[in-house]
């Protein structure tokens, strides 16, 4: 079997329509929506927005959000077709193995662990911290000791303690992944409750904010192209056509999560309607919440206030600076931002399990990772193990270590999903397509192009990183999956 055979459509469309052995198909388009917007907003809106201002754009970080949504709306599309026609877990991993072989399938699908498993992770350490903000802030008690928060690699900036192990973090990891082993329907409960609750406290900070906005900090709205060097001496373009484009690579990090929708098509109960609403409609409802907020906040707050007051704090800092009397407000955002980080977590969990279920389905993880739950219906196993490897990073390696990394995992992906539906266009066309992306091949083109500009702004240093972990990647491969690949076995 060669390196680029493709997994026949008719295998494809029989385990779609296997679910009597398989996944439940529990959930609706509504709550697709609400899974995609609880995956988007999270640290991206509170974190990112702040930074981006700061660092790249000041109030025309607004655009920067627009470029990065024509980005994911390309790529949205892309996904709408190929979740529709292909509703099966497993996500750009499923859709590239259709289209481009096992092999650029298994990168993809090795790929998206930096999306999933490592954002899971990292989402994990930053709700930590920001516990410890609900204990001292909100609740007005004594935050977790140091060393019981902390990765032994940290060490306390008094240099008095060094950190032992990150016990919040993994709390939050292991109590969701038993929820996402309970059931998928159970899981969108939970999450549909959250994301109401930090969409509530986004919209209440657009509308009682905007009495607040000066319009002096919002001229000029595009600043002259500069440089800017924050405390750690690292340049940024700032300002004009660069800064904005890196405005654009930085908010990018917001958007991060949709995709996660197509990962529960076969747990869907009408894929093909569903999918496309619950991809096109999170990414919509996000666009509108972002652009409002990043408006609202730098109109609060001048740059130079984000660049010395900066960090995960800037929007509770803002609010208590410049929004008198508000002081409740800005205790709600720390709330916001804990159940903000615990949805999108919830979904990094559940997109990671889905694809490697559809992996092991083919052979090319190990069988107990699509090993169902007799009475659940869920891939436990691949949870508990997922428990286990997300957990060990959470609890013990510093959430700065990861970088750009997810970021530059989930671009790559984008474009081999629009690669996917020009491909599919010609080898497949009679295939039933309940969702078409219009003007092919222009928009995957395009998506292409955008995901690639955006790729440029990260860095050698990430594609460095990148390029070892796909190395230690092809290891596996060669080493297993290709001898256990059951197209293999069929050939």
């Amino acid at each position: 079997m060669g390196l680029f055979t493709k997994k026949p459509m008719h295998l494809l469309l029989e385990e779609a329509g296997d679910s009597a052995k398989g996944l439940k198909r529990t959930l609706s388009a509504g709550a697709l929506v609400a899974l995609g917007v609880g995956a988007i907003i999270g640290a991206g809106l509170f974190v990112r927005t702040a930074a981006a201002a700061a660092q790249n754009a000041g109030p025309s970080v607004t655009i920067g959000f627009i470029i990065a949504a024509i980005g994911c709306a390309l790529a949205g599309l892309c996904y709408a077709e190929l979740s529709s026609s292909i509703p099966i877990s497993g996500s750009a991993y499923t859709y590239t193995y259709a289209t481009m072989g096992e092999f650029m399938a298994w990168i993809i699908g090795w790929d998206l662990v930096l999306e999933y498993a490592v954002g899971a992770a990292t989402v994990g350490i930053a709700w930590s911290e920001y516990l410890n903000k609900l204990l001292v802030e909100v609740l007005h008690t004594s935050p977790i000791p140091y060393e019981w928060c902390h990765s032994p690699f940290q060490s306390h900036p008094d240099g008095t303690v060094n950190g032992i192990i990150n016990l919040p973090a993994l709390f939050i990891v292991g109590l969701l992944s038993l929820l996402l082993i309970k059931g998928t329907s159970e899981s969108a409960f939970v999450n549909g409750l959250i994301v109401i609750t930090k969409v509530s406290i986004v919209i209440l900070i657009i509308v009682l904010g905007w009495g607040f906005i000066h319009e002096a900090n919002h001229h000029p709205y595009i600043p002259k192209a500069t440089t800017y060097v924050d405390h750690a001496g690292i340049s940024h373009s700032f300002g004009g056509f660069w800064g904005v484009l890196g405005a654009a690579g930085t908010v990018f990090f917001a958007f991060i999560g949709f995709d996660a929708v197509s990962t529960a098509a076969q747990e869907t109960k009408n894929p093909k309607t569903a999918m496309p609403i619950g991809i096109l409609g999170s990414l919509a409802v996000c666009t509108v919440l972002y652009i409002l907020f990043a408006h609202v906040l730098t109109g609060i707050a001048p740059v130079e206030f984000f660049r010395t007051k900066g960090g995960e704090a800037s929007v509770v800092a803002a609010i208590s600076e410049y929004m008198t009397g508000y002081g409740w407000l800005a205790k709600l955002v720390t709330v916001a931002i804990l159940a903000g980080f615990s949805s999108v977590i919830l979904v990094m969990l559940l997109g990671q399990s889905r694809v490697f279920y559809s992996m092991s389905k083919d052979g090319l993880l190990p069988k107990m990772f699509s090993d169902l739950h007799p009475k659940f219906k869920t891939p436990y196993k691949a949870n508990l193990v997922i428990l286990v490897i997300v957990g060990l990073f959470a609890a013990f390696i510093p959430g700065d270590v990861v970088g750009d990394m997810t970021s530059i995992g989930t671009l790559f992906a984008f474009m081999l999903v629009c690669i996917a539906v020009i491909i599919l266009r010609k080898t497949d066309p009679d295939l039933p397509r309940q969702f078409k992306t219009p003007w092919v091949p222009l928009i995957p083109i395009l998506g292409v192009i955008t995901c690639g500009l955006m790729i440029l702004g990260l860095g050698w240093t990430n594609w460095l990183r990148l390029f070892g972990w796909l190395a230690l990647g092809f290891i596996i491969y060669f080493g297993y999956s290709k001898q256990h690949s059951h197209l293999k076995d069929s050939k």
